[in-house]
C-alpha cells in the first residue's frame, strides 16, 4: 500500500528504498543478493559508526545555547564577544574525566565545562573544569596522570593504589584532590556546579593594555552535590543520570544559567604576587582579585543528534579571537597542541568543516584536500600570491596577546613565589572554606576510597599526604583507616 502521509526512507545519497525491513532474495527463501546496495550500506555504516572515544573526558553530554554580556567590560579586553550587549550562540559539554563513554555519570572524578563561543570574529572556545585548580601543572606528567586514573594494563580494571601512588609521589596534586575528595568531587548534577577557566588568560583592550585573567561561571541554580551512597546508588540504578538530568531540565523548559565573572590582575602585578599567577595547582583568593561580573550563559537546546552534534564536538583552548590570548601556565601551552592533535587524530584533518565545529563567521584559509573535506576552495591556493586571494592584516590584527621570556632552555618548574607551596592552598580549603560537616565528610570520602585496594608503601605515603595538607585531618584518616581496616 502506498504510504503518502510519511517522509520515504532513503540511502545516504537520498534514493528512496523498498523496504525498512527484508533484504533482497532469490524467492523468499534463497540466498541474499550482494547487489542489495542497501543492505550493503546498512551494514557498512554500522560497521563504523563508532568513532574512537576522547582519551580523557569520553563520558559526557551537552546542550546549545547563547552567552550574553550584561555588564561593560570592554576596558579590559577588545574581544567583540565580551563587548557590552552582545548576545553570542554556544554549545556547551559537560564530561567526566577518567572514566570510559560508558562509565557511570556519578563516578567521583571532576567534571569537564567546554564552551564552544559561535563569534564574529571565529570560534573561541573555553576549555574548563568544575574546579578552579588541576592535579598537575606540567603537560609532561598529563599522560601519567590520565593513565593513573584509568585502567590497570594487567588486568583491566581501575585501581585505586594505582591512583593515589601517582598523587602522592606528586605532591602538587594536594590542592586538587582536596577538592576532589570533598564534596564537590560528586556534583547533584552539570546545573548544580560551577565552571572554571582553571587557567590563566590574558585579555588585550583597544588601547593594546594587557591584563592576566581568570573566568568563573557561577550555577544560576546553586551548588549541591551528591553524597558518597547515593552517588554509588545511581551509578548502579541510572549511570547516565547527569545526561539524563541536563536534557530533560531543557526539554521541560527549566533552562540552565551561570553567570560569569572574571578575576583580573594588572599585566605587571604577576612578576611579585606571593603566588606564581601561571600555576594551575593554585587559586588567586578573592580578596586579592575580586570576582567581576561579565553576563549571562544559558543553555536552552538539546541537540537532535547527540552523535553529530555533542560527541563530534571539537573544543581545542588554541582557538582564540582577537583580545583574548594565553599566558606562560605551562599546562595550556601543552593543551594548545595537544587538543588539536587530539580532534585530528579522533575525527580527521578536516574536524572543523563538521557543522558543529564550524564557524558562524567567514573561513578564508589556504588548507586544501584531505578526508572528509567539505569547503571548497578556488584558486589561489597558496600565499603569497597576486591573484586576489586572502591576505594577513597585522595592522588591523596585531599579535598583540604576548610576553616577554628569557634565560637558558632548562627542564626545571616553575620559579618560586614568596607564598608557593604545595599544601598552603590545600590546608586553606580545608579549614577556611570547609565546615566541620564537610570536613566530616571529607574524611569518610577519603577512608572509603583508601580502603578499595591501597595498600602498603602508598598507604604510608598516603597518610603522610593528608598530613602535610592538614595535620589533623592526616591523623583522623589514618586512624579512620586503620580502625575499619581492623574490623575485616
Amino acid at each position: 500500500m502506498i504510504n503518502d502521509k510519511r517522509k520515504p526512507t532513503t540511502t545516504d545519497s537520498g534514493s528512496p528504498v523498498a523496504s525498512d525491513e527484508h533484504s533482497l532474495s532469490v524467492g523468499p527463501d534463497g540466498p541474499l543478493m550482494l547487489h542489495d546496495h542497501y543492505l550493503i550500506e546498512q551494514m557498512a555504516n554500522f560497521n563504523r559508526e563508532r568513532i574512537p572515544e576522547r582519551q580523557p573526558h569520553a563520558k559526557g553530554s551537552g546542550a546549545f545555547g547563547h552567552f550574553e554580556v550584561t555588564e561593560d567590560v570592554s576596558g579590559f579586553t577588545k574581544a567583540a564577544v565580551f563587548q557590552p550587549g552582545v548576545k553570542t550562540d554556544v554549545v556547551m559539554r559537560f564530561s567526566t574525566v577518567a572514566g570510559e563513554r560508558g562509565s557511570p555519570d556519578t563516578w567521583r572524578d571532576p567534571r569537564g565545562f567546554a564552551i564552544k563561543f559561535y563569534t564574529r570574529e571565529g570560534n573561541y572556545d573555553l576549555v574548563g573544569n568544575n574546579t578552579p585548580v588541576f592535579f598537575i601543572r606540567d603537560p609532561m606528567k598529563f599522560q601519567h596522570f590520565i593513565r593513573s586514573q584509568k585502567r590497570r594494563a594487567d588486568n583491566n580494571l581501575r585501581d585505586n593504589d594505582m591512583q593515589w601512588d601517582f598523587w602522592t609521589l606528586s605532591p602538587e596534586s594536594a590542592h586538587q584532590v582536596t577538592w576532589l575528595m570533598g564534596d564537590r568531587g560528586i556534583p547533584k548534577s552539570w546545573r548544580h556546579m560551577n565552571g572554571y577557566s582553571s587557567h590563566t588568560y590574558m585579555w588585550v583592550n583597544a588601547q593594546g593594555e594587557k591584563f592576566w585573567v581568570k573566568y568563573h561561571f557561577k550555577t544560576d541554580q546553586g551548588v549541591e552535590f551528591l553524597h558518597q551512597q547515593d552517588a554509588d546508588l545511581l551509578a548502579g540504578q541510572d549511570g547516565d543520570y547527569h545526561t539524563r538530568d541536563l536534557y530533560e531540565a531543557i526539554k521541560r523548559g527549566e533552562h540552565p544559567s551561570w553567570t560569569l565573572y572574571m578575576q583580573i590582575m594588572p599585566f605587571a602585578d604577576a612578576d611579585d604576587y606571593r603566588f606564581n599567577p601561571f600555576d594551575l595547582t593554585k587559586v588567586w583568593p578573592h580578596s586579592d582579585y575580586p570576582l567581576i561580573k561579565v553576563g549571562k550563559l544559558t543553555l536552552d537546546r538539546n541537540p537532535t543528534d547527540n552523535h553529530a552534534q555533542i560527541e563530534q564536538a571539537a573544543f581545542e583552548p588554541n582557538n582564540l579571537v582577537p583580545g583574548i590570548g594565553i599566558s606562560p601556565d605551562k599546562m595550556l601551552i601543552g593543551r594548545m597542541f595537544a587538543y588539536a592533535d587530539a580532534h585530528r587524530a579522533r575525527l580527521g584533518v578536516n574536524y572543523k568543516q563538521i557543522p558543529v565545529n564550524a564557524p558562524h563567521s567567514p573561513v578564508n584559509s589556504y588548507s586544501k584536500d584531505g578526508a572528509m573535506r567539505l569547503n571548497t576552495v578556488s584558486d589561489p591556493v597558496y600565499a603569497p600570491n597576486s591573484k586576489g586571494g586572502p591576505v594577513a592584516d597585522g595592522a588591523r590584527y596585531p599579535t598583540d596577546s604576548t610576553w616577554s621570556a628569557s634565560g637558558d632552555m632548562v627542564h626545571a618548574p616553575y620559579s618560586l613565589h614568596r607564598e608557593d607551596d604545595d599544601f598552603g592552598q590545600a590546608n586553606a580549603l580545608v579549614n577556611n572554606v570547609m565546615d566541620e560537616a564537610a570536613r566530616d565528610r571529607l574524611v569518610e570520602n577519603v577512608t572509603g576510597h583508601v580502603l578499595n585496594g591501597v595498600e602498603e608503601p602508598v598507604l604510608s605515603r598516603v597518610f603522610d599526604y593528608w598530613r602535610n595538607i592538614d595535620s589533623a585531618i592526616g591523623d583522623r584518616i589514618a586512624e579512620s583507616v586503620m580502625a575499619k581496616r581492623a574490623q575485616r
